[in-house]
């Protein structure tokens, strides 16, 4: 039971700073992306990957 007594405020203190830190976070804009995942879902930046049999037996091909 006395350990309650020092391990309860600890959790109050760390909760309190962890709301602190959210709070914090939220005023300084980490949280702010009105345009990104609306956008993000049209732009497509995959490269395809190349097909190694393709280029092997392409018909253009000089290989000697």
């Amino acid at each position: 039971m006395s350990g309650l007594v020092f391990l309860i405020p600890i959790a109050l203190l760390m909760g309190l700073a962890g709301l602190a830190g959210f709070v914090w976070a939220v005023r300084a804009g980490q949280f702010d992306d009105p345009d990104g995942a609306a956008a993000r879902i049209l732009l497509d930046t995959d490269a395809p990957l190349p097909n190694p049999a393709a280029a092997r037996s392409s018909p253009g091909s000089a290989e000697s």
